[in-house]
């Protein structure tokens, strides 16, 4: 911490305090402060009656309090608790570095409110907008430029969901796609296809090897591994379900 000390900061401090309350600070900036008197000072110069008593630095304890008078107005002044340094970093030089990161932050928050201060920065002013709400409802139908723009699109070449399209790279020489129904060579080629010869699904075909000597078959043969049904009739078949009676003749005496 003690590494961050800046002693630019502290010339640049200095000549500010010095400047806004007309008090000599001292050889040794943090004792000149130790007391809290200068800090009451400055802040009642910034901003009138936000300290309204300052004690004398009789004892420790008028120290103490001094700076905590110090660092709760300058909290209403508008720096920020996060930037504000504990009453003991400064008393008991535990942590000059925060100090000094207090009062620039004090010094920028001056020139924020119009102070004319040579040192910290000036914070952005808050630009709070009202709209009304017919033009919020508004707005909902826009689409905002941040997720880029519609304009000049349209649908054409776009194909109906689940159709294939083809894709080609110029830089080959390949041919543009004639339409949408083209099958990429890949895929091979349908040219002189046609569906003749072609049965009904689930029709058995036969499948003849012609260096067999095996002559063509026609759909309705049956092959010699099924059997025949030569000769077959539906003599002596009865209605579906009804029961069928077997008999050996061996054991019956007549048909």
């Amino acid at each position: 911490l003690a590494q961050k000390y800046d002693p630019q900061r502290e010339r640049e401090l200095r000549a500010w305090i010095e400047g806004t309350t007309g008090r000599r600070v001292g050889d040794s900036f943090m004792d000149g402060l130790k007391d809290g008197v200068i800090l009451c000072e400055l802040i009642n110069k910034l901003q009138p009656g936000s300290v309204q008593k300052v004690n004398e630095p009789v004892q420790n304890w008028h120290k103490l309090e001094n700076i905590g008078n110090f660092l709760r107005a300058i909290t209403r002044y508008g720096v920020k608790p996060h930037d504000i340094f504990e009453a003991n970093d400064l008393f008991e030089n535990t942590n000059h570095t925060q100090v000094q990161s207090t009062l620039i932050a004090l010094a920028s928050q001056a020139k924020t409110k119009g102070n004319n201060v040579g040192l910290g920065v000036k914070y952005a002013e808050k630009q709070q907008r009202r709209f009304h709400p017919e033009k919020l409802r508004e707005g909902r139908n826009i689409i905002g430029l941040q997720m880029g723009t519609n304009k000049f699109a349209s649908q054409q070449g776009m194909t109906a969901y689940g159709t294939r399209r083809h894709l080609y790279d110029p830089k080959l020489e390949t041919d543009h796609p004639l339409d949408q129904a083209t099958i990429s060579l890949q895929m091979g080629t349908n040219k002189g296809a046609s569906q003749a010869g072609m049965t009904a699904p689930g029709t058995k075909r036969q499948i003849f090897e012609p260096s067999l000597g095996m002559e063509h078959c026609d759909t309705m043969t049956i092959g010699l591994q099924m059997g025949s049904n030569k000769g077959a009739s539906q003599q002596g078949m009865t209605v579906y379900g009804l029961p069928r009676q077997v008999y050996d003749p061996k054991y019956c005496g007549g048909p």
